[in-house]
């Protein structure tokens, strides 16, 4: 408890050494130096026409110098022990104490300051008397150079907290739109996840109806597929070598209940195995060209996946040769929350496209910038690829889906 309570005192101590050091750093002795400098320049100008010499003027400059830089030093010592004081305290207090206290602090040392020069000035003489006017002109004329310092410090430093606490926002701002896109990037996860499971599921339950030993047998494949699958679902970020391994797996459990109807081809580059996607694009994208072009039609057809760089953009593309677009296509689900995942992870420079093939299907192609997919991943890597294994060196691999 008793650490506890000194917290505060060692954070208040903290905060009023750090002022005292930014207050009496040596650019703030540097700006009292040439203001004194200033003010002995303008007096000696004058002094020109009487010095017998250029060297006697010069040495009165110096030394008119050097007795205002005391009071300037002496000034600067004030107000750094001032600013200290309030931040020892934690606050400045009320405004007019506070206004207050400054005033005294410049006062004290445009006075003390006055005073000194004239002792150091006159130390050989005991019997030298200070002139009043002498002094009262030269302590206004230093209260009110202290206080317009003063001012621009209180102004100076007003504007540091400011910049502070602005780059503090900032990082807040920063730090809660991550989490934002966390949980966005979680909550459609919960959305494709039953979207793509309870369509799975069902051609289980269709295929126990009809053949219940293809049946099993694919629900043993999906009972692995799925053993891969889920922990990717949970994360927000997948790779392409994954989703190529989870749409292989995929097509090979569909292929089961379709037969001949479902051909399939894979080929993607290997240096592009480690971009970085959603969890579960390809799937969505893969599953709705079977639901709504290859499913529909007597004699099934074919689906092509393909991964490939054009110029700053890594395209992936899923062609089908099924019927086509139909009313709805493209609004679902599915592919809604996939341009949502894609504007999480990449802003405004991914997207996902659908065009019409030729002669007949569709092509959905999702575009990422290169940069950013590849530059977190490690280079040369391949999170599993969908080939099994790495293509050859002239191109990349490709893999055909024959009928079980």
């Amino acid at each position: 408890m008793s650490d506890t309570a000194s917290r505060p005192g060692r954070a208040r101590g903290a905060a009023a050494w750090s002022t005292w050091i930014q207050l009496l750093d040596l650019r703030s002795i540097a700006i009292v130096f040439y203001l004194c400098l200033t003010l002995a320049l303008s007096r000696a100008f004058g002094w020109l026409a009487d010095a017998e010499s250029l060297a006697e003027w010069g040495f009165t400059l110096a030394r008119y110098t050097r007795q205002t830089l005391i009071t300037g030093v002496l000034m600067l010592l004030a107000v750094a022990a001032a600013e200290t004081w309030f931040a020892w305290r934690g606050e400045p207090g009320a405004r007019a104490a506070g206004l207050a206290v400054r005033a005294l602090a410049v006062g004290c040392a445009a006075f003390g300051g006055t005073w000194l020069r004239f002792e150091l000035a006159n130390l050989g003489d005991p019997a030298a008397a200070m002139p009043l006017g002498w002094m009262w002109s030269n302590a206004l004329l230093w209260s009110l150079l202290g206080a317009i310092a003063y001012a621009l410090v209180l102004a100076a430093r007003a504007e540091q907290r400011a910049q502070a606490a602005l780059l503090e926002a900032r990082a807040a701002r920063a730090a809660l739109h991550s989490q934002q896109i966390e949980a966005q990037l979680s909550a459609l996860n919960a959305q494709i996840e039953p979207h793509f499971l309870f369509n799975t599921l069902a051609t289980v339950k269709r295929l126990y109806e009809t053949s219940p030993e293809r049946g099993r047998d694919m629900l043993t494949r999906l009972i692995g597929y799925l053993r891969a699958a889920l922990p990717g679902m949970r994360r927000s970020v997948s790779t392409l070598g994954q989703e190529l391994d989870l749409v292989r797996s995929y097509l090979g459990i569909l292929q089961m209940r379709m037969g001949a109807r479902l051909r399939f081809a894979i080929a993607a580059d290997p240096a592009l195995h480690a971009a970085r996607l959603p969890p579960m694009v390809l799937p969505t994208l893969v599953e709705n060209a079977i639901k709504h072009g290859l499913a529909p039609l007597p004699d099934g057809g074919r689906i092509e996946i393909r991964a490939r760089l054009a110029g700053d953009a890594i395209l992936i593309e899923v062609e089908d040769d099924g019927r086509g677009f139909v009313v709805g296509a493209g609004s679902g689900v599915g592919l809604a929350n996939t341009r949502a995942r894609l504007a999480a992870l990449f802003g405004g420079h991914a997207a996902l496209e659908l065009e019409a093939g030729a002669p007949r299907g569709v092509i959905a192609r999702v575009r990422l910038p290169r940069a950013e997919a590849l530059g977190d991943g490690p280079a040369g890597a391949a999170a599993s690829p969908a080939s099994g294994g790495p293509g050859p060196a002239a191109g990349p691999p490709a893999i055909e889906g024959t009928p079980a």
